[in-house]
């Protein structure tokens, strides 16, 4: 599993939908520091 490339398709999506990364991390119930990891791949949590 690449997590590089996950974290620029989601980066991608999340942005495509106009919302912010504290927006994201509020829908699922995480930080926005978690979603900033996985977009940076360097998470897998």
């Amino acid at each position: 599993m690449d997590l590089k490339k996950i974290g620029m398709y989601i980066a991608g999506k999340r942005k495509e939908r106009g919302m912010t990364q504290r927006e994201l991390a509020e829908k699922l119930g995480m930080s926005d520091k978690s979603v900033s990891k996985w977009e940076r791949g360097v998470s897998q949590s």
